[in-house]
């Protein structure tokens, strides 16, 4: 029993350990001149005309030269008033409206993107909240450095209850991971909710995003640009390059939710991704059996103690400094009872699967 604790929890600590340092090396973006560069901001949805109007609002409030960014609404078979919101909005200067030529958010996006006009993409979801410096410290960012993709900071805003809370703590976790996975030049997944990259990228991959899958778009087309030696792909640590998303807070959408990104791991061959998915699930898979085990003969509880608390401790360490990082520190009082409960969230999950494959 030792050796099998040993063989499946030290590569996962090993992990940990590393993508911990990798947090530490994040310095924060302070943005410099605004420049000049036109920037199209794409957004592809589906039914979202109650929350686009909050979105459509946040973009025209940029600080950025309204001359200098359009924005893209890229309407993916809407059957409510998506379309007419969008298209009647006055208060952005460059506003366009495609209606996607395919079906599914990766037919919407390229459509956009091919119809877009500027040099920097900009992806984020129809139910995101943008700050007023949120173009200008991406751009501001992308003509200092000049990587070919920007990951940025996705915030969740809590709905309160034990689901709710639970959720922001995975996603946070998540979040750290992307950042700290970027960092050490190993980036694993991102997020199309604050997604920068630059148009010749996605012309020359979007081939490689499996037009066949209903999620996916992001990690897919960070995974094929990965693959070219020489891309650069970086996090951008920035207060003013984060958006805002409203999680989920009720257990079955929740799943949902999770069982769609979930849907599309079979399709990963990025190497690093593959073994970070198979250790985790690894380590939660042992922690469940160990539990029902323990349940079942008293005298395993002391070996499912010393496997969580040996999980559990690099976890603490990645989760609170990410935490403590973007000031939400309350949330940690969560950790205790979500490493309990997330070995038999993983399992929940892949039994919804086939809940997730479907369109939302």
């Amino acid at each position: 029993m030792q050796w099998l604790l040993l063989l499946i929890l030290m590569p996962y600590l090993t992990i940990m350990l590393k993508l911990f340092s990798g947090l530490k090396k994040i310095r924060n973006f302070t943005p410099g001149k605004t420049p000049d560069i036109f920037v199209s901001v794409v957004v592809a949805c589906r039914n979202e005309a109650g929350r686009l109007p909050g979105l459509l609002s946040d973009i025209a409030a940029q600080t950025y030269n309204c001359d200098n960014y359009e924005l893209i609404i890229a309407d993916d078979n809407s059957t409510d008033k998506t379309v007419r919101v969008a298209s009647e909005y006055e208060g952005i200067r460059n506003l366009k409206v495609v209606r996607s030529n395919g079906i599914g958010k990766k037919h919407a996006l390229k459509t956009a993107i091919e119809a877009s006009r500027g040099e920097l993409i900009i992806t984020t979801d129809a139910d995101c909240r943008a700050g007023e410096g949120w173009i200008s410290s991406i751009a501001s960012y992308f003509e200092a450095k000049k990587p070919h993709m920007i990951i940025g900071p996705v915030m969740p805003e809590c709905p309160g209850g034990i689901i709710g809370n639970f959720s922001e703590l995975e996603f946070l976790s998540l979040q750290a991971v992307t950042a700290a996975a970027a960092a050490i030049g190993y980036p694993v997944m991102c997020n199309g909710a604050n997604l920068a990259f630059t148009k010749d990228v996605f012309l020359r991959h979007y081939p490689d995003i499996h037009f066949n899958l209903n999620t996916g778009d992001d990690v897919f087309l960070l995974h094929s640009l990965k693959a070219d030696r020489g891309s650069r792909i970086e996090w951008l640590e920035s207060p003013e390059a984060a958006v805002k998303t409203i999680l989920p807070g009720n257990l079955i959408p929740f799943l949902v939710q999770r069982a769609r990104w979930l849907s599309k791991a079979g399709h990963y061959r990025d190497r690093h991704t593959i073994i970070m998915a198979v250790v985790t699930f690894a380590a939660a898979l042992l922690l469940t059996g160990l539990f029902i085990s323990g349940m079942v003969k008293i005298s395993l509880l002391p070996v499912f103690l010393a496997a969580l608390v040996m999980k559990s401790v690099p976890d603490y360490l990645l989760l609170s400094y990410t935490a403590h990082r973007y000031g939400n520190k309350k949330i940690m009082k969560w950790f205790l009872p979500s490493t309990i409960i997330y070995p038999f969230f993983v399992l929940s999950v892949i039994l919804f699967l086939p809940a997730g494959k479907g369109r939302r």
